[in-house]
């Protein structure tokens, strides 16, 4: 039989090794809270681009609603929600402010990735006896990993760590030194606790165009050992068969597959940017009349009600793509469980290109109300002059670049050899 149909059918869930807060607590009522957190997440937005971070009062609120534990295992004290819930929560607190946004989706939806990829023993480990992890994950392999007994000695320095300032661990890739860099073992992803790792006062306050509040500092490691069950191979992308966790709690969201979630984290702050943008513009237009007599209120004047309704209608439309990317990710891990027909490459990637369709249209969203709001919204200190800058900061990213990404999935769907990491 080959590789790719070695497959089993889930199990039944498994039962937790630690209970979490709430064991009752259903999806609905979790995106409930989301959305009742959106005027505090909204009120601390300039505290929290001066500070670089989301305030300390909204990150309690984040953990006392379950946030961090939506994608996480319920045997190691998750919630287990599908990925759908997760990213209607995320929505929700994103549209309060797109930097938080950005920082709490990447500091918590990493728990898919640990439950997916890691063994048992380094699940045990990582999330701990209360189940309480928080950490963001740096791909980029800038580390190095020195091989000795029982596992590596690690050292480096990773950029663009979002979540970093409120982490019980980071996750980062590293080389291995003396292995052949061609090989799948060469790139390791390490998992290092809270206590041994330096998190570098490098963002917030200015330093870079938006996403201030997203957290996205630097982390250092200073030559730390981490054992071989908190390291897992970095080929998570070209394995031809679920992950061990799909197995292990009996859920094939734990699949492994990753392209689609991990840019899904970046373009639903950028949606919420263009919720926020939308709810600035109602007051203007509502508050404001037209300069040019006879004056009206703005929304009674077609100059303010197209841009107001094409930009309405391009949000919904990227929200709506990527809450449908994430029901097809799920329907794509039950399928390879349950018949041995694969989640492939190129239906990841497909998804990937999707949800960057979704962040392009919702980029354009923001550029729309921006230029429809007048000129005072291009102060600083104004919200509509943040969204713009945040939603600016995904479009420069290397994730982003759609294009790219077109060519690459065109090159899986004839069967040639592509560059996707």
């Amino acid at each position: 039989m080959a590789e790719s149909t070695q497959v089993h059918a889930p199990k039944d869930p498994v039962a937790p090794e630690v209970a979490p807060p709430e064991p009752g607590l259903t999806p609905s009522e979790i995106v409930d809270r989301a959305h009742a957190l959106i005027p505090m997440v909204r009120a601390q937005q300039d505290e929290a681009e001066r500070l670089g971070r989301h305030t300390e009062a909204v990150e309690r609120e984040f953990v006392a609603a379950g946030f961090y534990r939506m994608l996480q295992p319920r045997r190691f004290g998750g919630y287990e929600f599908d990925v759908p819930t997760f990213w209607q929560a995320m929505l929700a607190i994103s549209s309060g402010d797109p930097g938080t946004g950005w920082g709490l989706t990447l500091g918590s939806h990493h728990a898919l990735v640990i439950g997916a990829h890691f063994p048992a023993a380094g699940q045990r480990e990582i999330f701990g006896p209360t189940g309480d992890f928080r950490g963001p994950h740096r791909p980029v392999p800038a580390g190095k990993a020195r091989p000795v007994d029982g596992g590596y000695m690690v050292g480096g320095t990773w950029d663009y760590c979002s979540g970093a300032p409120y982490a019980t661990h980071f996750m980062g890739n590293a080389m291995v030194a003396g292995r052949d860099p061609r090989e799948a073992g060469a790139n390791i992803a390490v998992v290092i606790p809270a206590g041994e790792f330096t998190v570098i006062d490098d963002w917030g306050d200015g330093r870079v165009l938006g996403m201030n509040a997203s957290g996205s500092n630097s982390v250092r490691v200073d030559e730390v050992f981490v054992p071989e069950q908190r390291t897992s191979v970095g080929n998570w992308t070209r394995k031809e068969f679920p992950a061990e966790g799909a197995e292990l709690h009996g859920n094939p969201m734990y699949g492994g597959r990753i392209y689609a979630v991990y840019h899904a984290g970046l373009v639903i702050p950028v949606i919420g940017a263009a919720r926020a943008a939308l709810a600035e513009l109602a007051d203007i237009i509502t508050t404001k009349d037209t300069l040019i007599p006879p004056r009206v209120p703005r929304y009674t004047h077609q100059d303010f009600q197209q841009p107001y309704g094409y930009a309405l209608a391009l949000t919904d439309s990227a929200e709506a793509l990527v809450l449908r990317a994430g029901e097809r990710y799920m329907e794509l891990g039950r399928r390879w469980a349950a018949t041995g027909e694969p989640f492939t490459r190129e239906e990841d990637a497909r998804l990937y290109l999707t949800i960057q369709q979704a962040g392009q249209l919702a980029v354009r969203a923001v550029q729309v109300i921006f230029s429809a709001a007048g000129s005072s919204s291009a102060k600083r200190g104004r919200r509509l002059q943040r969204y713009y800058r945040d939603m600016s900061m995904y479009q420069g990213h290397i994730a982003a670049q759609y294009m790219n990404t077109a060519r690459e999935v065109a090159k899986l769907h004839f069967g040639l050899p592509d560059g996707l990491f």
